[in-house]
């Protein structure tokens, strides 16, 4: 049965963005909606760093207590559902859910996040967000000095190597193929004691989510005690491409330093819009794509 209700602001995704947006506009008193599936990319994530006065908290926690705090706000209201299309109407947008519920807003963002593309390896998967990590600033300190490998090959395997050197001693670049290194670079990484297996990776060895040690299709073994991975993404979420909106080359929705993308009245906040894949960049941008929505309405208006 289809469900028409007018609001706002229509938010699709729930989590920490989306409720940071949500709080700003519920203290300014407008009608907002948020639609969430409650599925976060980091739902296997042990914990949460590099956050002040959360570091070491459970995500779902966090996500928990943020929503009963902005579902304090009476102007607020959460949906539970996944939204699955979007259309440009008179008045703004009208948003379906997998169940056919229609929402109508005057403004949209989307704080959907991105959908990790995981290699088919054995034993990544379960791994994923507890011990195989992307990110040093969110992951690394507990895993220092550690013995720790590198998923990547390239610049992107130089960018990487360089922030976890100052972590760890023991390093290993995996680049599942020939090196892509030049003379100089491959002069740096030996300066740095940084070896590299080119051999791909067949299986991960692990205990609970915990790698215990990587098997090669040479036939090799090796033991690490974490492994970052520079792995693909792509939009968690097809309706802001549906509606126009412009992706940068790295597959990011383009925003403005405002979190405006190119099609007006739509915005986007956390990691769909930012390569800085962290809750408390997730809070920040959330909180200004929130700000700067209430002050589209107020220009309308007044």
């Amino acid at each position: 049965m289809k469900d028409d209700r007018s609001y706002d602001v229509i938010i699709i995704g729930g989590s920490y963005a989306g409720l940071s947006a949500a709080m700003a506009m519920g203290r300014s008193l407008r009608n907002v909606l948020i639609i969430d599936s409650g599925l976060p990319c980091n739902r296997q994530t042990p914990h949460s760093h590099n956050f002040i006065t959360h570091d070491g908290e459970k995500p779902l926690s966090i996500a928990k207590k943020a929503r009963e705090e902005v579902l304090n706000y009476p102007s607020v209201k959460f949906q539970k559902g996944l939204a699955v299309s979007g259309t440009k109407t008179t008045n703004g947008f009208e948003i379906t859910t997998e169940n056919g519920e229609i929402f109508k807003g005057g403004k949209l963002i989307f704080s959907t996040g991105v959908e990790d593309i995981l290699p088919s390896i054995q034993g990544f998967s379960a791994c994923w967000g507890i011990s195989v990590i992307h990110c040093p600033y969110c992951h690394g300190y507990e895993f220092r000095r550690g013995k720790t490998a590198i998923m990547a090959n390239g610049e992107r395997a130089l960018h990487l190597a360089g922030l976890v050197n100052n972590l760890s001693t023991d390093l290993t670049l995996l680049t599942s193929g020939k090196a892509d290194f030049d003379s100089k670079q491959k002069a740096k990484l030996q300066q740095h004691g940084i070896t590299i297996i080119e051999s791909e990776i067949s299986k991960i060895q692990h205990k609970n989510g915990w790698v215990r040690q990587l098997q090669f299709k040479d036939g090799s073994e090796h033991t690490f005690d974490a492994v970052y991975a520079a792995i693909p993404f792509r939009q968690h979420s097809h309706i802001p491409t549906m509606l126009g909106c412009e992706l940068t080359d790295l597959g990011h929705i383009k925003t403005d330093n405002f979190q405006k993308t190119t099609v007006a009245g739509v915005f986007a906040c956390g990691d769909n819009s930012s390569m800085m894949r962290s809750v408390a960049n997730a809070v920040a941008t959330g909180n200004l794509a929130g700000a700067m929505v209430n002050k589209e309405l107020v220009d309308e208006v007044f």
